[in-house]
């Protein structure tokens, strides 16, 4: 099979267009036909060495966790899915090697879950680790109808999941962007606030009495903004900040796979209640520039590759 592979860390330039052995499905995995795969931050992050001693990584790497595909091999004891169905997936395995940037990946079953249907591939490979990671820290932090609810940035691959979500469960929803993205943001329910200095007295203005619940997907200083404009009993929860567990008795959260949160977004999507913004495609022989796309920053929605 082709796949994008690197056998050193650094810059983007070390991924390469390579031939690799097709993959073979274990007792409970099965293998997916790639039609699309997602670029994320931490893809970057991990090819460039910086979360070494943190996730493990054995070169030569096939980079890549989210997935959209086809069923086409099933493992011993994989009930939960057929050869021929559609599924998508945040297929983290304990260490990175055998991604999702190729014609073939073996998937966990628990990685999976069958693809929305109102969504093609290109758009559910952009769903599962920013909706997921949007969807367990709603979750983690009781986000309910009648609350108010801060998303630091809205528009980001995180932040436009978390926002849909938080209206779903009848939030209102402030959420800090740039100002091109503000009409975006309106268009999803939400009122936007422009980041950066007097942040915490633009979100006041909105919300005198407070915030009911904080969402740090950016880090920098928006654990401490928030911590500004918290209401009592309020809760603080970031996926880049430590300090919303260790200085504000908040939640800082790491995704995780779960077939069940899945699910649970695709049929927020199949209802129409979850939109996905692709911001640019590329060609699975063009994943290098698709890295650097995001590295670039200030994308509107994510990067996705198809195979």
């Amino acid at each position: 099979m082709r796949a994008i592979t690197y056998s050193r860390f650094g810059g983007a330039d070390v991924l390469e267009l390579t031939e690799q052995p097709d993959p073979h499905p274990g007792p409970d995995t099965v293998v997916v036909r790639v039609r699309a795969a997602s670029v994320n931050p931490v893809d970057w992050k991990i090819r460039e060495g910086y979360l070494q001693g943190l996730i493990d990584t054995q070169l030569p790497a096939v980079p890549g966790w989210d997935v959209a595909g086809v069923v086409e091999q099933v493992g011993l004891d994989t009930p939960e899915l057929q050869v021929g169905d559609e599924v998508y997936g945040y297929v983290r395995k304990d260490v990175v090697q055998g991604g999702t940037f190729a014609e073939l990946v073996a998937a966990p079953v628990r990685t999976l879950a069958r693809k929305p249907a109102m969504l093609s591939f290109a758009e559910a490979a952009a769903v599962p680790l920013a909706g997921l990671t949007a969807y367990q820290t709603i979750e983690r932090s009781g986000v309910r109808e009648g609350q108010t609810v801060l998303v630091h940035a809205a528009a980001g691959g995180v932040g436009i999941f978390a926002v849909q979500i938080a209206k779903a469960r009848g939030a209102r929803v402030i959420g800090t962007a740039s100002a091109g993205n503000h009409e975006y943001l309106r268009g999803l329910g939400v009122e936007p606030v422009e980041y950066g200095e007097g942040l915490a007295d633009r979100v006041r203005a909105l919300a005198p009495r407070g915030v009911d619940v904080a969402l740090d997907y950016v880090g920098g200083d928006a654990v401490a903004v928030s911590a500004e404009v918290l209401a009592p009993g309020g809760v603080i929860t970031s996926i880049a900040d430590p300090a919303a567990r260790t200085e504000h008795g908040g939640i800082y959260a790491w995704v995780r796979p779960s077939t069940a949160d899945l699910e649970a977004l695709g049929a927020l999507a199949d209802e129409g209640v979850l939109t996905v913004e692709v911001a640019q495609t590329f060609d699975l022989a063009d994943a290098a520039d698709a890295h650097r796309a995001s590295e670039a920053g200030h994308v509107r929605g994510k990067i996705v590759v198809t195979v």
